[in-house]
């Protein structure tokens, strides 16, 4: 599918990724931005986009942005397990937005879906995980969720009639990102130059992908695979450790901080302590990253502290 001269709605599309998708597609497309502001901001959606705002778990405001004269929608809302700490209703509202947005299209006649899904569904599998790696064991609730809505696509894909694109995104930074390592570790910081608390062990490690890459990523997708369902990781083949991202950022600020360690050999519960999965399928669509996962985190430092400075 060419995406231009198209009509797309983004939900979530006021976050990060969804943000910058809309600002790569407004030039040449009509992007509809659905979004509830609850983690998005309304200044990040990019001139040439029209914003509505709504929440996908009503079905009336599905049903107000998703009409007959769309050709795809980029299905961007979620709760994630860094930003939300109910779990019971980030699995329920989850599922209720994926299958809320996927009911409305088939309603209408729209048969084309991007869903972004996350490395998490694959649990802790050997690396590099391929797609087609299994028994997929999520261990946090946010991967439970994904894996769920991956399975609701799934079915529209091979039961209803759409063509599906999944993503399923190593961690992705860049420019308004909050609840992520790197601004957390500006933002901590900023407000004390001579320590830094580094939840685990700090030997955490894993695949960054810079938002913009992941963007041009999402797009050559769309564009060059042609199955019912189409599954890809998007990230890199190199990782980097929470060590080395607080050394990345502590050098882009010129500091030179002591390291205090939660302990443990995860962040939280449900973290995963190693990741990088396998892009060589995406490699053989035609595309790989340009940069390394340690300079998409030492790019998104500099971005994102420059913005802190400013607004403080």
């Amino acid at each position: 599918m060419q995406l231009s001269d198209r009509r797309v709605v983004i939900t979530g599309g006021a976050g990060l990724v969804g943000s910058h998708l809309a600002a790569a597609l407004a030039p040449d497309n009509d992007v509809l931005v659905a979004d509830d502001l609850s983690k998005g901001d309304a200044d990040r959606v990019p001139d040439g986009a029209e914003l509505v705002v709504a929440d996908m778990t009503d079905s009336d405001d599905v049903a107000e942005v998703i009409t007959d004269d769309v050709d795809m929608v980029f299905h961007f809302a979620a709760y994630t397990d860094t930003n939300y700490d109910d779990d019971r209703r980030l699995f329920e509202e989850n599922g209720a937005m994926t299958y809320n947005v996927l009911e409305r299209m088939d309603e209408v006649g729209v048969d084309r879906i991007a869903f972004t899904s996350s490395s998490t569904v694959y649990g802790e599998a050997p690396m590099p995980t391929p797609e087609d790696y299994a028994p997929l064991e999520p261990i946090s609730i946010y991967g439970s969720s994904k894996l769920a809505d991956e399975g609701l696509v799934s079915t529209y894909a091979h039961s209803y009639g759409m063509q599906a694109w999944v993503y399923r995104f190593a961690n992705i930074v860049g420019p308004h990102q909050r609840g992520n390592v790197v601004p957390d570790f500006i933002e901590k910081l900023l407000d004390d130059p001579e320590r830094l608390t580094i939840l685990g062990d700090g030997r955490q490690e894993k695949s960054y992908l810079h938002v913009e890459e992941c963007v041009d990523a999402m797009c050559h997708v769309v564009e060059h695979a042609d199955e019912p369902l189409n599954i890809y990781n998007l990230g890199t083949r190199t990782t980097t450790s929470v060590n080395a991202i607080a050394d990345i950022v502590a050098d882009e600020m010129g500091l030179d901080p002591d390291y205090e360690y939660t302990g443990g050999d995860r962040g939280w519960t449900g973290d995963v302590p190693k990741m990088r999965l396998s892009i060589e399928k995406l490699s053989a669509l035609g595309w790989t990253p340009s940069t390394s996962s340690d300079e998409s985190v030492r790019r998104a430092a500099r971005q994102l502290l420059a913005e802190l400075r400013e607004q403080s």
